[in-house]
């Protein structure tokens, strides 16, 4: 797995993205940045990212438009997707969770919530990986060495 994981902020205020950015540089991941939701969906093509800070009301595409696109591809379906928003609208939240987004923050996002919510999604999502990677060595027919000794403990405990 990778050492640090990849985050892509996306909000249309450059001063959000800082303050984002600047809550989560301690815990050392890698950050990106878009400011829009074009550029977002540009972002994610180029360097795939871990997880994703989105905030929903942007001119062009908005977050929710942003998502659904992620969502329904399947390159990009898992990414972690945490929508932000200034707009306390229980309608949002459930637009946002019928998108396909993991978690909803409002603003101002309080540091301790943001990074618990951060590190729970890339755990799960570090999970899912793994299992991706042993389905895909099972059906290709191949195992790794932890897998081959875990066989080899298992075959010489039955005899």
């Amino acid at each position: 797995m990778k050492s640090k994981h990849r985050i892509l902020i996306v909000d249309d205020e450059p001063l959000n993205v800082k303050l984002l950015a600047a809550i989560l540089s301690a815990d050392s991941y890698e950050i990106d940045s878009a400011f829009s939701g074009e550029q977002a969906l540009e972002k994610v093509d180029e360097a795939c990212p871990d997880l994703l800070l989105l905030d929903i009301m942007m001119p062009g595409i908005d977050g929710f438009e942003v998502t659904r696109r992620l969502k329904d591809n399947f390159e990009t379906k898992d990414i972690p997707i945490i929508l932000i928003t200034a707009f306390d609208i229980a309608d949002y939240k459930v637009i946002g969770h019928e998108a396909g987004a993991d978690e909803f923050l409002n603003k101002p996002v309080k540091a301790p919530e943001l990074k618990s919510r951060v590190k729970s999604l890339l755990r799960t999502k570090e999970c899912q990986d793994k299992l991706k990677l042993q389905q895909k060595n099972k059906s290709d027919g191949s195992c790794d060495i932890e897998e081959k000794t875990l066989i080899n403990e298992s075959a010489t405990s039955s005899v």
